[in-house]
């Protein structure tokens, strides 16, 4: 596949996701909203993830004077397509041009880079530093340059402002330095590199200290280091989760590559591609093994891990780059035309297929209308997933919404940063799942049972109810 041919289905499948976006019928998922309401409150850092994320959609809905799902997620294709290009280019210095195309037209067509190219993520913008920052380190590997070192330690410093999961990266690439001669750069470059990339995450190593290193502890919580085991249904669970986040071939084609690399039938530039992917692979399932871990952690692996199994195919199995393209083409196409029915998309049991994404702002109206009915003009709410949809649902709206006061620990950015205030007196409106008792006997507004999407068959509780209900609860 030529270079042109690649970029033009680069193109193609990148304005696909731009125009189907438009008509997607799914509220933001908890998540984005959560993205989304930190863009509205700029920082160096939050509770859950560094401040990249919040800084790009802040650009974006400033460029564009808006703050609907549609520009909040526009960014997602967009980087994904730069990311695209960058990585053909990263291709064609390391291996040459005759990759480029299939580099770029495979990373477009990941199953991963699909999803997250519809529902916006921290894992968008950290693959797009981490391509600039390879791209960087390849050239560094063939010439001294002050000008890519600066650029790899910008890149990777980014990275690391966008999510912790670059740091996955760093043991292989550290085994590789030591044992690969055509892995090495000047000692001059590599410091330059680290010194740069430190200066950039600075001020969010500095955010943390402030905040009894908030996103670092949470970062660990996730990944269950205090319930350590054996489970082979997790590490199998996560292993196998990967032939879906790459496509089959692709992943197939990786482990492929680590056949060979054991049996010695590898040179140093496919060994370097290995040593920048596969450990990662190797670490998340020893995690999800040990304690938990989602399929998307491994991210890190596929950038270096697409040129590797693209140069392999290319070589080895021409049919497959064309079979792979062909599979991951067709759920590339089809998976933004899921969110745009995925009310019409149902299940025997009568969930949608896209449940996680529905039925969230219809909740938040409810509670903005029975605030109005309650003469009230504050919300509070003890559920995380509430408070996101209700944040950016009713922005426009002339309420104020609170998290309720946390008993210790804050467990989440809304009680830690938008808590009930101790100085309000006045009767609010509690929006919850679950039922209250309080000595000052609440009033229930009103309970029901929303007929589709996330919340179909869970009770929602609306309560006018004392403050210092909330605060003794």
């Amino acid at each position: 596949m030529s270079a042109r041919l690649g970029l033009f289905i680069i193109l193609g499948i990148t304005l696909w996701r731009v125009v189907t976006l438009h008509f997607d019928s799914t509220d933001l998922f908890v998540d984005e909203a959560q993205y989304w309401f930190w863009s509205q409150n700029l920082d160096f850092g939050y509770y859950s993830k560094p401040p990249m994320i919040a800084w790009v959609i802040r650009a974006m809905t400033e460029l564009a004077g808006s703050t609907s799902i549609y520009w909040i997620r526009l960014s997602g294709p967009l980087i994904h397509m730069a990311t695209a290009i960058i990585l053909m280019k990263t291709a064609k210095r390391l291996v040459g041009p005759k990759v480029e195309g299939w580099t770029g037209a495979t990373f477009i067509t990941l199953p991963g880079v699909a999803l997250s190219s519809v529902f916006f993520s921290t894992d968008v913008v950290l693959l797009f530093f981490l391509t600039v920052a390879l791209w960087a380190y390849f050239g560094l590997t063939e010439k001294r340059s002050v000008g890519l070192a600066l650029l790899m330690g910008f890149a990777f410093g980014c990275a690391f402002l966008s999510k912790y999961a670059i740091l996955f990266v760093v043991p292989g690439g550290l085994v590789a330095l030591i044992l690969l001669p055509s892995a090495r750069i000047a000692w001059r470059d590599f410091c330059i590199s680290v010194v740069v990339a430190l200066a950039v995450a600075a001020p969010n190593l500095w955010w943390n200290l402030a905040h009894d290193a908030t996103t670092v502890r949470h970062t660990t919580s996730i990944a269950h280091w205090s319930k350590l085991g054996i489970d082979f249904a997790g590490g199998l669970g996560f292993f196998g989760a990967q032939f879906g986040v790459v496509g089959p071939i692709v992943f197939f084609a990786l482990l492929w590559a680590v056949a060979r690399g054991l049996r010695g039938k590898v040179d140093g530039r496919e060994a370097l591609l290995i040593w920048l992917s596969i450990p990662v692979v190797v670490l998340i399932t020893l995690q999800a093994l040990v304690a938990k871990a989602y399929a998307n952690w491994g991210v890190t692996a596929y950038i270096a891990g697409t040129i590797l199994a693209v140069w392999l195919l290319e070589r080895l199995w021409p049919k497959g780059l064309r079979l792979s393209l062909a599979i991951n083409g067709t759920a590339s196409l089809l998976f933004p035309l899921a969110a745009v029915f995925a009310h019409q998309l149902v299940l025997p049991d009568g969930n949608e297929i896209m449940k996680r994404y529905l039925g969230r702002s219809e909740i938040s109206r409810e509670a903005g209308e029975l605030a109005r009915q309650s003469a009230t003009s504050i919300i509070v709410s003890d559920s995380r997933d509430l408070l996101a949809d209700m944040f950016h649902t009713l922005r426009n709206d002339n309420v104020r919404i609170y998290a309720k006061p946390p008993v210790g620990a804050p467990d989440n950015y809304y009680e830690q940063t938008f808590a009930l205030p101790g100085n309000i007196a006045d009767s609010v409106l509690y929006v919850t799942t679950h039922p209250v008792e309080c000595a000052q006997a609440p009033e229930l507004i009103r309970s029901w049972q929303p007929a589709q999407g996330y919340y179909r068959g869970k009770t929602i509780f609306a309560y006018r109810v004392s403050p210092t209900c909330l605060a003794a609860d």
